[in-house]
Formats: structure tokens, C-alpha cells, sequence
């Protein structure tokens, strides 16, 4: 059997992102709806087929790892046993995307379970307009959170921000600078459509990549770097701080030619490009032969050729994707 994933484009497949779970507590105004009827719990992977979908992907040649959700850290059992994710052969990286709110109480556990690098979502320095935009996060409680993630000493640390036109545009500098006192990373986002949403209008409230860069080149020269990771992010640093600066620009600069990443659905399902349904459902293979990793490797290599060379994303059209971000994995 093939130790590599690689699809009908040549590009090889070795970062995948799992999703934990599909709740969360925010409700982020461009990941979901207000009101949300989450899945059935027996709908989810249970802890045990997480483990195995990661041993599965690791002896097929992937080398990253991101535990997503939803919020994973509301996920009931994950950190009992994270350390099995952390410790498979041929892993170099288990990392993690979190809203922050269950840092102060649990980062100290991810490091020691082998967790790399964070990303921390974070659009707004403002409480109120904090509230706002998650619809009931506590902004406080996520500062203390970015606090006590550094103090473990995380290799990297990288806040991401989705910038919405008439939300939060006026604060990229501030975010900018926090991310320069704090001596971490920031990645800013373009938002993705991804579900309907009836909070805002996503034509009129996104903002580029470029205008975003425009706003910080008025204040600090940035300067392309060579290295790259092995995220979508297109990274450039400024010549007086550590702090690498991001753009995740799924619109205005399509990443998708050297893309090198799955994602699995907190139900299980593979999917295969972001902006596109093409997968396979992975779940029912591992509930059919519980315990068995052949046949969960075997699924995995047949559905490579039906990764799409690319997504198609129109913000002025319905979505073409009617799953939220939270059910999608961050």
C-alpha cells in the first residue's frame, strides 16, 4: 500500500485537519448560525475513531496534524487522551485551532500531550464589539487564555482574524500591534461563504487581503518571506519585531495549486477540498470493521483523485456550500 497521498494534480497530501467536534461555545457571527441544531452525538467520531483516523493518515504519510471543531476543547474525553495523537510514528506536528476560551485551564495539558503551535481566533480588542462578533464570548477570559498559552511555551503561537468590512476593519492595526507586544504570529482572513448566514451581507462586508496589507504597510514595511508553512498562509515579516504576519486569502489570491491538505468533518466524513462537497464518508468504513486500519487506509488512498484542482468561491452568488465552518473543521 502506498505510504503517500497524492492526487490527480501531483500535489501530495500530508497535513490533514480533524474535526473534534461540531459545538462550540461562541457562535461566531461568520462560522455560524445564532441558533444551531448540532449533530446527534452517535453522528460523531467517538474519541477511539479519531485516534485510529489519525494512525491511519500518519502510516499514510502525513506529518501534520490539526485537531479542529467547532471548539475541541469542549470535546468531552479528548485530553484524556491526546497524547496517543501526539506520540504516532511519523508525526511532526500535532497542533491545534481554538477560540481560547479553555486556555487558562488546559494548555498546560496540550503541551505536555505534545501539541506544537496554537492558533488562537481573536477578531476584536473591543469587549463590546468582542461580544458581538462571537455573540457571547468573553473577551477577558480569552486575553488570560493567549497569556497562559505563551507562558507554556508553545513553539509558535498565531492569532488568526477573519476582517469583515463595517465590523472590524479599523482594528487590524491593533490587532497588528498586540500580536507585536505578545511576540506572536497573526494570520488575517478573508471570509469564506460557507453556510447562509443572515447577520451580515458577505459582498458587502469582505475585505481583501491586499486592502487589509495596504492598512498595515501605512504603519510598518513588510517584506515577503521564502519560508513558508505548511498552511494556506502567505507570511511576511517586518524588519523590527519577531511577529510574522499572515494572509489567508481564499478570494483575491487562490491557494489551491499547491494544496496539501484533507479535512475530516467531526462526523467523519473526508472531505477533500474546502470549497467543494467531493469526499467520502469514512465513518461507517471504521464502524463496519471497528478496530481496523486497512480498511480505513484503503478508503482514504481511493479517494484521492476526486480532490478537486481548486474551489470556486462567489461571494455574490448563494453558497454553493450549505455546511457551516463549525461542521466543516477551522
Amino acid at each position: 500500500m502506498s505510504k503517500q497521498l497524492i492526487d490527480d494534480f501531483g500535489r501530495t497530501v500530508d497535513y490533514v485537519r480533524i474535526s473534534v467536534t461540531d459545538r462550540c461555545d461562541f457562535r461566531c457571527v461568520y462560522c455560524m448560525a445564532e441558533e444551531m441544531t448540532f449533530l446527534p452525538r452517535a453522528e460523531i467520531m467517538s474519541i477511539e475513531e479519531i485516534e485510529l483516523l489519525a494512525k491511519a493518515f500518519t502510516e499514510l504519510g502525513v506529518q501534520r496534524i490539526r485537531l479542529t471543531g467547532g471548539e475541541p476543547l469542549v470535546r468531552r474525553g479528548l485530553l484524556d487522551r491526546l497524547g496517543n495523537i501526539g506520540n504516532l510514528p511519523g508525526l511532526k506536528e500535532l497542533l491545534m485551532t481554538t477560540n481560547g476560551s479553555q486556555l487558562v485551564r488546559y494548555s498546560k495539558i496540550l503541551k505536555k500531550a505534545g501539541v506544537k503551535r496554537l492558533n488562537i481566533s481573536l477578531d476584536s480588542l473591543r469587549a463590546k464589539r468582542f461580544r458581538a462578533m462571537t455573540r457571547n464570548g468573553d473577551l477577558d477570559k480569552v486575553l488570560a487564555g493567549i497569556d497562559a498559552a505563551i507562558e507554556q511555551g508553545f513553539q509558535r503561537i498565531k492569532i488568526n482574524a477573519v476582517v469583515m468590512k463595517g465590523s472590524n476593519e479599523d482594528e487590524v492595526l491593533d490587532l497588528l500591534e498586540f500580536a507585536r507586544d505578545k511576540q506572536i504570529d497573526i494570520a488575517f482572513i478573508e471570509e469564506m461563504p460557507l453556510g447562509n448566514i443572515d447577520s451580515h451581507d458577505r459582498a458587502l462586508s469582505f475585505c481583501s487581503s491586499d486592502e487589509v496589507r495596504a492598512i498595515i504597510e501605512s504603519r510598518h514595511e513588510l517584506h515577503a518571506m521564502a519560508h513558508q508553512t505548511a498552511g494556506p498562509s502567505r507570511y511576511f515579516r517586518m524588519a523590527d519585531s519577531t511577529t510574522r504576519v499572515g494572509f489567508i486569502s481564499p478570494h483575491s489570491h487562490n491557494f489551491c495549486a499547491d494544496c496539501n491538505r484533507v479535512r475530516v468533518t467531526a462526523s467523519g466524513r473526508l472531505l477533500l477540498c474546502l470549497g467543494n462537497e467531493h469526499g467520502v464518508d469514512l465513518l461507517p468504513i471504521m464502524r463496519a470493521y471497528k478496530g481496523q486500519i486497512e480498511p480505513v487506509k484503503e478508503a482514504i488512498i481511493a479517494a484521492m483523485p476526486s480532490k478537486p484542482e481548486k474551489h470556486h468561491f462567489d461571494l455574490k452568488a448563494e453558497p454553493q456550500i450549505l455546511r457551516f465552518m463549525n461542521t466543516t473543521g477551522g
